[in-house]
């Protein structure tokens, strides 16, 4: 395990994130089109990402269809994506709340906010202008969800936040750069994975100081709570009702989902990643390693 970094060291990164939020940020009410027209039969996520590709119900869905579900799989994420940010902006103003504010890190910790709030409105926008339903958490995720806010703190908070910005990120990276997509999934991941980089970043830096400074009971009960983030994140992706709209019943749909190697094998590359990187920190292990097994994430 690397050494911590030191109160300079992340003061020097908070800084160089706050010059760089200067000069790359976007405003996605003028920055996408919103009214342009959608292209006739463009995949809104690359077919081999969708969470029934290879299936026999794949293989039985008409070419329109398939489009259709890649649609909806793609607004299911975004309101997974809005319903984590939410989540996120608490945790960081929390934080703030008992920060100090000259510090550059507070000050970070503020700007990403204001990203998140823009993201939240392009992901809302995003789902309006695909005219798809909002996929909302069920209940316990949503009760999960408000413990969550309320309460993590130090490798929780920061964990969390990696599991659900990374895993997406994968996504969108893949998204932006296939040209074949829709043009308004591909602008909206550009944007996001442009600014996403630098949460990671910071993220990445206060997670190693906050390790440092747990010590093993607390190191413990983050594993637990880290695996079950990571549980409930990877199971927010596809929505079961998702499967409906290509006249799929929801319940045999996430079957045939959970059970496909395909899709099991994109949840692994979405999270490889950030499975590393908390793994070198010691925050996989024990318990908590099971429940990234059972999310299909190792």
């Amino acid at each position: 395990m690397e050494a911590a970094p030191t109160e300079t060291e992340r003061a020097t990164v908070a800084e160089r994130l706050l010059t760089s939020s200067l000069r790359t940020s976007y405003d996605p009410t003028v920055e996408i089109d919103w009214d342009a027209p959608h292209t006739p039969g463009a995949f809104w996520l690359p077919p081999h990402r969708s969470s029934l590709y290879g299936t026999a119900l794949w293989e039985q869905l008409s070419e329109a269809q398939r489009v259709e579900l890649t649609r909806h799989e793609v607004a299911s994420a975004a309101s997974a994506g809005l319903w984590f940010e939410t989540i996120l902006m608490q945790m960081l103003i929390r934080e703030y709340y008992r920060a100090d504010p000259t510090s550059r890190q507070a000050q970070y910790a503020l700007t990403e906010v204001a990203d998140e709030c823009r993201h939240s409105i392009m992901f809302g926008r995003l789902i309006e202008a695909m005219g798809c339903p909002v996929y909302r958490a069920s209940t316990v995720d949503h009760h999960l969800g408000r413990f969550l806010k309320a309460t993590a703190s130090g490798p929780r908070m920061y964990a969390a936040i990696l599991i659900a910005e990374e895993i997406l990120d994968a996504f969108q990276r893949e998204i932006m750069a296939d040209e074949s997509l829709q043009p308004l999934i591909r602008m909206v991941s550009r944007i996001h994975v442009v600014e996403e980089a630098r949460h990671v970043r910071f993220a990445r830096e206060e997670l190693a100081a906050a390790v440092a400074a747990t010590g093993p009971v607390g190191m413990a009960y983050a594993r637990l709570l880290v695996g079950r983030a990571a549980y409930t994140i990877a199971n927010r992706l596809v929505h079961p009702d998702v499967y409906a709209a290509v006249g799929i019943p929801p319940a045999v749909g996430r079957a045939a989902a959970r059970a496909n190697p395909h899709w099991r094998a994109t949840l692994r590359w979405s999270a490889a990643r950030v499975h590393a990187n908390l793994a070198g920190v010691g925050l996989v292990a024990g318990p908590g390693r099971l429940l990234w097994a059972r999310a299909g994430l190792t």
